[in-house]
């Protein structure tokens, strides 16, 4: 990419940064076309290109500023000596919906590559696709597991968490009524009564 695309106003950066991830997210590599990006940006193909140089250039930088934005709002919101098992899934949680405040698609975004069928997109995520699970994982794996009620499985149970957000997460985007607070709250609503389930 141009570098000098971080010369842009941060206005247009993101202008065109969410543009791009809605498209990719909604429709895959595959049948993403930068004449919708564009449209959607409100820029000219010609000032894209300047920037990304090619489809395949728009979606590395995506990749590589998705998974580094992502990783900075880990790392500066969950408490580094938390140990609590839902607390830190609400931090983890926390994190994720300040940085969709900014870039609603991103979450989608960085689902979506991993389960493209197009070769170079998978190569182009290829480097970055375990560095936000492992992150993931090294957050939890600090976690306390002895208030858990024998039986609860914590491996499972963490599962099940993942596939309700995600059906919430997938609800919301259909509806078209994404509001990252609102959703936060619904989530910690659910964490909660988890908790009281899977909990002495």
């Amino acid at each position: 990419m141009n570098e000098k695309f971080f010369d842009l106003k941060k206005e247009k950066q993101d202008r065109m940064i969410n543009a791009a991830l809605k498209i990719f997210a909604k429709n895959g590599y595959r049948h993403a076309s930068t004449d919708d990006i564009v449209a959607e940006a409100g820029i000219s193909k010609g000032l894209l290109f300047h920037y990304f140089t090619s489809k395949l250039g728009l979606y590395e930088f995506l990749i590589d500023y998705s998974v580094r934005f992502m990783s900075l709002e880990l790392s500066t919101r969950v408490g580094k000596k938390e140990e609590d098992f839902f607390l830190l899934l609400k931090q983890i949680e926390a994190a994720k919906f300040q940085v969709l405040k900014n870039y609603p698609y991103m979450q989608k975004f960085i689902d979506r590559t991993g389960w493209e069928d197009v070769k170079e997109a998978l190569l182009a995520a290829e480097e970055k696709k375990n560095v936000l699970k492992e992150a993931r994982e090294a957050i939890m794996n600090r976690a306390d597991l002895s208030p858990f009620k024998h039986g609860a499985d914590p491996a499972k149970l963490s599962c099940m968490i993942e596939y309700t957000i995600q059906g919430i997460m997938n609800r919301s985007f259909f509806e078209g009524a994404f509001h990252p607070d609102m959703l936060n709250e619904e989530i910690n609503g659910y964490l909660d009564m988890i908790k009281q389930l899977a909990c002495k």
